[in-house]
């Protein structure tokens, strides 16, 4: 459907998404527009296209998709514009004044004679052209909104576009619109290649076949954690997605390549005999990272303290008794650089971490204890009853300085360091290689770094193998426990988790406390088990508030993936009510009192928390997988508000709501690091390539209280036989052992 009509009336305008609020003119009918339409202002002509929509507080409303503005017209119509506060200094008597002098030529003259505003009395020459030049800013960017609408780009985009190459936009994106997707964040090979297809640009051209190379190189990070792809391997890739063959090309390739390599956008490498093809970021990180990890290890002093007191003190105190692997994994990490501690659930990790910190103390060592995710930092502080942060809050984002490509600069930096003379890192599984390298580079030279982690979990979400490639390379100290210690009478959580993890089937005889199988045949059986467990049965079991239970699947789509359990979740827990407002972001409805997950970092986002005596800590920074409720929604704006479990408070306005994602069912993957009170796990048939051992134990081992698993032994039973694990591209190890050979240059640098 089409309105048009003059603007009358800006409500509301968001400077930073373009989402507006305005009332026109439609033939002396008033019609309330609502949507993304940057720098509309008063007394322009509008065309909007779009539906009409009943909103609960402000009732009927049009919706808008897709507009275009045009120059007012009529004296009232441009008097009206000047005066919408469009130039600084211009209200409505000066507006008046220069309608008054120039009328319904007030424009012409704007653009083509601004020296003859002049004439009007207050305006200086210097105001004349600022006037002119405002105005012609907007209008080209108007302009070029308007153009890449065409090409299905929303107006967010089109702005973040038109303020990365401004007036040459067209003419950019007409000779190569796939240069968007290495200068504008939030732009893919899709987007570029329809604007391209619609343009006429040749299928093999050079410009498409650079675009395809990286599009491969930054799926293939995003989606399976790799920093690198064989050659051989990503141009195959690149065939597929292009639909083209580059067999006859194979010169034309390697040149694509070489000035690829010359702007500095890839590096060719040469990794276990293959030809391999980095982003360069990845190979700076990965690369450097070696070297730091090198360093740290050489330039700790290496102390040969017997520490066999300490450690009795420890036990006497609080009466435990450590097994000689124990005892040798703490005088590892107090005496060396650098050191990796790993071990399954009940090997004592935390009991060890809680030794080496007392340790430490005695030492009058200054420590830093870190884990990736607020939900692991929390369960440490808990722990070991002291301060634990997140990497990202310790070494502290700088969000004036996050790049459009969302590259991060930390406080503490190469530059300036981080003031800690020990690290401890837990979870370490989940670290990436870019965090991996920012702890790295901050950590000043002598300072201690301990690595404490399980081997067998999901690798992490971000690219790069740390945890793995460290180990391999044989090159950093290790410690890797094996004796169970925890295990409480009759628990089974534990034991199971062990079970899986050597490929064995766990006990399901249902008379423990803790380990319980349901046996339900197909998906729709299993999925209204799972939402009666949640909702009814095991809140009513345990006492407990059914926020505490975490359902977590292998996937997201189909009757038991995680889209389909948070909205059936959604609807018996929270469902619709007259009297609460909700907000619809794609498919998915956002309520009052709804548990949720941010799913990306977001280094610049503003929160508050809110402290004893009335005091209020305002900082910024919300991270993926933090989770918290929503407790406040404004449908006049389109936002709403998130207090995260650790109190942080958080407005999302209409176009960040796309980070956020229900989460009282989520993925396996998205529930590394944290812990629940309990677990219910989904046992479904799927694709061998994501039904893992290691996925399954990595669910199971979230579980602090029970876990529940629902569905058919049959499927439990090939997880546990699928020993699967897809191949991670990363090059910390290869950057591991070149570098080793170079110790003693990088000592002397």
């Amino acid at each position: 459907m089409v309105v048009r009509g003059v603007v009358e009336n800006v409500v509301f305008q968001n400077k930073e998404n373009g989402y507006t609020v305005i009332d026109i003119d439609m033939n002396g009918e008033l019609i309330t527009l609502v949507g993304k339409m940057p720098s509309v202002r008063e007394g322009q002509n509008i065309e909007a296209t779009g539906e009409f929509v009943r909103s609960q507080k402000w009732g009927e409303q049009f919706s808008v998709s897709h507009f275009e503005t045009k120059d007012p017209s009529g004296v009232e119509g441009i008097k009206k514009y000047l005066s919408s506060g469009l130039v600084k200094g211009i209200g409505p008597i000066t507006a008046e004044a220069i309608v008054e002098k120039f009328g319904e030529k007030t424009l012409e003259v704007i653009e083509f004679e601004p020296q003859k505003l002049a004439e009007v009395r207050g305006i200086s020459s210097s105001k004349a052209i600022e006037i002119s030049k405002t105005l012609f800013e907007l209008k080209k960017m108007q302009d070029t909104v308007m153009f890449l609408q065409q090409y299905d780009i929303s107006t967010y985009l089109a702005v973040k576009i038109y303020e990365t190459y401004q007036s040459e936009t067209k003419k950019i994106l007409e000779e190569n619109p796939y240069k968007l997707i290495e200068d504008v964040s939030g732009i893919g090979f899709k987007t570029a290649d329809k604007i391209a297809q619609k343009l006429g640009i040749p299928e093999n051209s050079d410009f498409r076949i650079r675009a395809g190379i990286l599009h491969i190189l930054n799926e293939s990070s995003d989606r399976e954690g790799n920093t690198y792809i064989p050659e051989e391997i990503a141009i195959k890739m690149v065939e597929k997605l292009l639909e083209i063959s580059l067999e006859d090309s194979k010169e034309r390739l390697e040149q694509i390549l070489h000035i690829m390599e010359i702007d500095g956008v890839i590096k060719k490498v040469l990794i276990d005999g293959q030809n391999s093809l980095m982003l360069t970021k990845f190979y700076v990180i990965e690369r450097k990272l070696a070297q730091k990890l090198l360093l740290l290890k050489e330039q700790a002093p290496t102390l040969h303290l017997d520490l066999s007191s300490d450690i009795a003190e420890f036990e006497r105190i609080n009466k435990i008794t450590f097994h000689s692997d124990q005892k040798e994994a703490i005088k590892l990490a107090i005496n060396q650089g650098v050191c990796l501690i790993t071990g399954g659930p009940g090997t004592g990790k935390t009991t060890i971490i809680k030794c080496i910190l007392e340790s430490l103390k005695k030492l009058s060592k200054n420590v830093a204890l870190l884990a990736p995710t607020g939900r692991a930092a929390k369960r440490m502080s808990e722990s070991c009853d002291y301060e634990a942060k997140t990497i990202h809050r310790a070494l502290m984002v700088d969000p004036a300085k996050v790049s459009l490509n969302s590259d991060v600069v930390f406080y503490y930096n190469e530059h300036n360091k981080f003031p800690f003379d020990v690290v401890i890192v837990d979870e370490v599984s989940m670290v990436d290689a870019t965090l991996a390298y920012n702890l790295c580079r901050a950590l000043k030279p002598g300072a201690k770094l301990l690595l404490v982690g399980d081997k067998n979990q999901l690798p992490s979400v971000g690219a790069g193998n740390v945890l793995a490639d460290i180990i391999s390379s044989e090159l950093i100290p290790y410690y890797n426990l094996t004796q169970i210690y925890r295990q409480e009478e009759a628990s089974l959580i534990i034991r199971n988790a062990h079970a899986i993890n050597r490929g064995e089937m766990p006990i399901l005889d249902n008379k423990s406390k803790d380990f319980f199988f349901e046996t339900r045949q197909d998906p729709q059986e299993i999925m209204r088990s799972i939402v009666h467990m949640q909702c009814y049965r095991i809140p009513k079991f345990l006492n407990i508030e059914p926020n505490k239970i975490q359902v977590l699947a292998p996937m997201r789509m189909g009757v038991c993936g995680v889209d389909n359990l948070n909205s059936k979740i959604q609807s018996v827990l929270n469902p619709q009510s007259l009297s609460s407002p909700e907000i619809l972001f794609g498919q998915t409805i956002f309520r009052i009192k709804d548990k949720v997950m941010q799913t990306s970092n977001n280094y610049s986002m503003e929160w508050k928390r809110f402290l004893k005596g009335n005091r209020i800590e305002i900082g910024e920074g919300v991270f993926n997988g933090d989770i918290g409720y929503i407790t406040n929604i404004h449908t006049d704006s389109q936002s709403l508000e998130v207090t995260f479990e650790d109190g942080r408070v958080c407005e999302y306005q209409r176009h960040e709501i796309g980070e956020l994602t229900l989460s009282y069912a989520t993925t396996i993957h998205k529930s590394q690091g944290s812990e629940f009170d309990v677990v219910i796990i989904p046992m479904i048939g799927g694709a061998p390539s994501i039904l893992t051992r290691n996925l399954l134990y990595t669910a199971v081992t979230r579980a602090k209280l029970m876990v529940v698993l629902v569905g058919q032994k049959f499927h439990l039973q090939a997880m546990i036989r699928n020993n699967f694990t897809a191949k991670r591209y990363s090059a910390l190890k290869f950057f591991l052992l070149e570098q080793n050979k170079n110790v003693e240059s990088l000592l002397n640098e």
